[in-house]
């Protein structure tokens, strides 16, 4: 595919890495020569130097063969401008842009062929905001990702020494609870001075205290899950309710209003260093809210704030840095739980493993929306992990067996690299691309499966894999791919 990126920012550094990895011809526009010639040093892409809205440049860079178009410069009118010059003099069939404001996500007039001509909108801030709150909701895990609208989920969880799971084998987990949709797909272990490594989950596959267990169910079995691998014993997870968010930019106050909005559910605070930042987010927040005025990383300051009474601590700011150690000082002095967001991949690798419960990037949190683009066939959700080296992918079913070379076939007949696990299925969603009416096989309960060696595909039936290595995504498109006497 052939797609080209506005901005070599933080974001478009990421996509970038991303997307030329599976064998994309990318061209990255952006003003900053110096930014441009590092990327090309790094990657094998070209850069346009240039503003993204002049015709000239995007001629330049090729905009009239390209296929999409992900405009991801720091301005939202950039953004937008661009996606419009490429529909009307370059036909460029889809085009994302990052867009911040909310007034143009709440209009589609705006964004829409007539406004715009946006196909898709990815805010930052949203992204992280619905990422943090799954953490919140399941406070034990370290990852939560959705598939299937919801019905199904991906959860990471750090195995400890203790709970019912750990030091048993895979197949004794998954023979204790036969008729719970759960499935380990993979697990991440530590060796001394290398990085963490994969480990197949077969049957004998001993799970061990320490070890990241990434575990595919059904929505309604995610805390069960949480519980055998996590905790010690049968005492309920105490849930998150005094929350410190440190950092009162655009992330932090996204969070903190979306928190409001669950009246007497959260006790937050909210630290900023900058006095008349702290004004607007006090006459913009909640008045259950409390606002304060002061370093993150002020231990006199957390002291006085009770930091040893809050459930969870978020370093949010725009310093990687900052963010590293207000969370060490957090955890030291008696949080429970704590989470750094941090844009630099190497500091996020350093991270991993350490007192910092969760590294988050605030790049890959977003970067399953825009790979769902990229992606051949009807992909329906793609989260990327492992700081990018690992995908998690929903692809629904097409065609017929003629059309198909998976519809009525088992599982243990189909052609999968040896490495990717069919986690789920999930059978009964209605029909995504709504092009009939609607059959009693769309008015029937979801059911999610976990599939055996003779479960049997059906058309409509959405199918989430784990790829260990991106590598493996071309394969497992291809695969599901229907001929083209399908359409």
């Amino acid at each position: 595919m052939k797609i080209i990126i506005l901005g070599a920012g933080r974001v478009g550094q990421s996509v970038a890495d991303s997307l030329v990895s599976e064998r994309n011809d990318i061209t990255v526009i952006d003003t900053d020569a110096e930014r441009l010639r590092d990327l090309e040093s790094r990657f094998d892409l070209r850069g346009v130097v240039g503003d993204g809205i002049d015709p000239a440049v995007l001629a330049e860079a090729g905009a009239k063969d390209t296929d999409l178009l992900i405009a991801c410069a720091a301005q939202d009118e950039t953004n937008l401008v661009c996606c419009k010059v490429a529909q009307l003099l370059f036909n460029i069939p889809k085009r994302i842009a990052r867009v911040r404001s909310m007034g143009f996500q709440a209009d589609p007039l705006l964004t829409g062929p007539e406004g715009f001509a946006v196909d898709r909108i990815i805010c930052p801030e949203q992204s992280l905001t619905r990422y943090i709150g799954k953490l919140i909701d399941y406070p034990e895990a370290m990852q939560v990702r959705e598939f299937a609208g919801g019905r199904a989920c991906l959860v990471s969880v750090r195995a400890r020494a203790g709970a019912p799971m750990v030091g048993h084998t895979v197949a004794e987990m998954r023979n204790s609870t036969p008729e719970v949709a759960v499935r380990l797909v993979a697990i991440y272990r530590r060796f001394p001075e290398e990085p963490d490594r994969f480990v197949a989950c077969a049957g004998e596959t001993r799970i061990e205290p320490g070890d990241e267990v990434f575990v595919l169910a059904a929505r309604e079995h995610i805390a069960h899950v949480l519980a055998t691998l996590h905790r010690r014993d049968a005492t309920p997870v105490r849930p998150v309710r005094r929350i410190m968010i440190a950092g009162g930019g655009r992330v932090g106050l996204h969070l903190a209003l979306e928190l409001g909005k669950e009246a007497g559910r959260y006790l937050v605070k909210i630290i900023e260093d900058d006095s008349a930042r702290c004004i607007e987010l006090a006459s913009r927040l909640p008045s259950d809210t409390l606002v304060l005025q002061g370093d993150t990383t002020d231990e006199n300051l957390l002291g006085d704030e009770s930091i040893d009474e809050i459930d969870l601590f978020l370093a949010l700011t725009d310093d990687d840095e900052d963010n590293i150690m207000s969370c060490l000082l957090a955890k030291r002095m008696g949080a429970r739980r704590v989470l750094a967001l941090i844009n630099r991949r190497s500091y996020a690798d350093l991270m991993h493993g350490t007192q910092i419960d969760i590294a988050l990037s605030p790049a890959q949190a977003m970067l399953g929306e825009l790979l769902a683009y990229v992606r051949q066939g009807d992909v329906q959700a793609v989260h990327s992990l492992r700081r990018g080296v690992a995908e998690a992918l929903e692809i629904v079913v097409r065609g017929d067996r003629k059309t198909s070379r998976v519809v009525g076939r088992k599982v243990s007949e189909l052609a999968l690299p040896r490495d990717v696990h069919i986690g789920l299925i999930v059978r009964g969603l209605p029909d995504s691309l709504g092009a009939h009416e609607v059959s009693p096989d769309d008015l029937r309960e979801p059911q999610v499966i976990i599939p055996r060696s003779g479960t049997v595909l059906e058309s409509n039936d959405h199918v989430v894999f784990f790829l260990p290595h991106k590598r493996l995504v071309r394969d497992v498109e291809k695969l599901f791919r229907v001929s083209a006497t399908f359409f």
